[in-house]
């Protein structure tokens, strides 16, 4: 495997980092206290990848088993315990644990005892946000007909297992 071609093609580098400090708020907040911090969406990597911090706040929450046809999906655990299933078994993930999901690999996550964070990471950088957001509209009781789900799942590439 070699690099990938280049993507900047300047000679003396430029000016654009960008810095989110940690106590900046979260984008999304559900009603179950859940919180997602938009590290870098996909359009600010120039579609590269997406990186988010989601705070699990206790209650158990989290999705089943699914699958992205168009994303490969990662996680890094920060702090408590998730419950990241693999394909084949669900498995107790602590601080430190990493997993990576290749895009069409069966995976799914919980927090099963309580308060824990992880970094989830989308390659490439796919508008997780409007996902999140419509999840976050969902629990705080908007409805939609069975059509409407099965819609809004599929624009935003979640493949569910029965």
């Amino acid at each position: 495997m070699s690099y990938p071609p280049p993507l900047y093609e300047g000679s003396t580098g430029e000016v654009s980092a960008t810095i989110r400090l940690s106590d900046t708020e979260p984008d999304v907040v559900y009603p179950n206290g859940n919180r997602v911090h938009y590290l870098s969406r996909g359009e600010s990597t120039g579609g590269l990848f997406g990186l988010y911090r989601w705070e699990f706040a206790g209650p158990r929450s989290g999705p089943d088993a699914h699958f992205h046809k168009t994303l490969a999906e990662s996680f890094y655990v920060l702090s408590g315990e998730v419950s990241i299933f693999d394909g084949t078994r669900w498995n107790t993930t602590r601080p430190g644990d990493y997993v990576h999901v290749p895009p069409g690999g069966l995976h799914g996550f919980h927090n099963e005892w309580g308060p824990a964070s992880m970094l989830l990471h989308f390659a490439p950088g796919a508008p997780r946000e409007g996902y999140f957001e419509g999840l976050a509209r969902v629990a705080a009781g908007e409805t939609m007909t069975d059509r409407e789900r099965d819609d809004f799942m599929r624009y935003h590439d979640n493949y569910w297992v029965d």
